[in-house]
């Protein structure tokens, strides 16, 4: 069997070494899922996915993600930057739309262009479903804080694009800051819900041109923090939307995240809503750091 190829792209940066890095191997189809997940075990960053083949399967690509733990249905940054590889490396012509289908089902990314280099990859996410709401002094436990720092306008809630996520609304960069998981803690806060993922946000943040900052931590699949979450961001874009965070139904946002851990990102987030649900689209760059063969 040949060697798999794998690409490593930042996702959500700007540049560089920012973002959250991804592996993305191609021709994985022989690959059992045992050897994917000890590969996405190896390359040890928060997933890693798996083209199947570089040809096309029902009008899109057969993809896979592993975190270190366990197989993703859907995750945001993997499924851009899988994404920008297909078109650099498969389709090697600007294309409007590629199609990943994921154990989700398929989403759709679409692209933008300065002259034929891609700028802005744009995925729809699934419609937001919206589950049950916490109780502020049991969170703000979870996240070693004082409950008056939870902006208790809005609720702590569970919303899912495809992966359950919490999302809490904070009320200061400072408070945002401050926090530190209580692992013990958050092991007992989530052993019976379906949620396994926290994301937390405010209103302030580092850059100006930016109008919120977050901060994602998903330890249960050995992420303790990740610098950039699509699949979370997602989620919160459809929390503004129904809880009318900025005041409409609709949102064309800014948010940087990773700025705590050293890895700065930017996300571009629009959502509106409509008759059918809440339309969720999560924005982002992408730019190749290597190009390396599995030994």
């Amino acid at each position: 069997m040949e060697k798999p190829i794998f690409n490593i792209v930042d996702v959500f940066t700007e540049e560089k070494y920012a973002g959250n890095q991804l592996a993305v191997f191609r021709g994985a189809k022989a690959l059992s899922d045992t050897e994917m997940q000890r590969i996405a075990k190896e390359m040890n960053y928060s997933e890693t996915t798996f083209i199947l083949s570089d040809e096309k399967h029902d009008d899109g690509y057969d993809v896979r993600i592993f975190t270190p733990e366990t197989e993703l249905p859907f995750a945001g940054h993997p499924t851009l930057g899988t994404a920008y590889v297909i078109q650099q490396e498969i389709v090697k012509e600007p294309v409007s739309k590629i199609v990943l289908n994921l154990k989700a089902g398929p989403i759709p990314v679409t692209f933008s262009y300065v002259e034929e280099h891609p700028n802005v990859l744009w995925m729809k996410q699934l419609s937001p479903i919206f589950g049950q709401t916490f109780n502020v002094e049991s969170i703000s436990q979870v996240l070693d804080l004082d409950a008056r720092e939870v902006d208790d306008r809005y609720p702590v809630q569970d919303v899912s694009t495809g992966v359950p996520c919490i999302i809490v609304p904070l009320k200061t960069l400072h408070a945002l800051k401050q926090v530190r998981i209580s692992r013990e803690r958050y092991l007992e806060f989530i052993r019976d819900i379906q949620a396994k993922t926290i994301l937390i946000f405010c209103p302030e943040t580092y850059s100006e041109e930016n109008q919120l900052n977050v901060r994602f931590f998903a330890d249960f699949y050995g992420v303790p923090e990740d610098p950039a979450t699509g699949s979370a961001n997602g989620c919160l874009a459809g929390y503004l939307v129904k809880h009318r965070y900025f005041g409409k139904s609709q949102i064309n946002i800014r948010v940087e995240q990773g700025y705590e851990i050293g890895r700065p990102s930017l996300l571009f987030l629009r959502a509106a809503e409509k008759e059918e649900g809440i339309d969720v689209r999560v924005g982002g760059r992408v730019v190749k750091v290597a190009r390396g063969e599995l030994v």
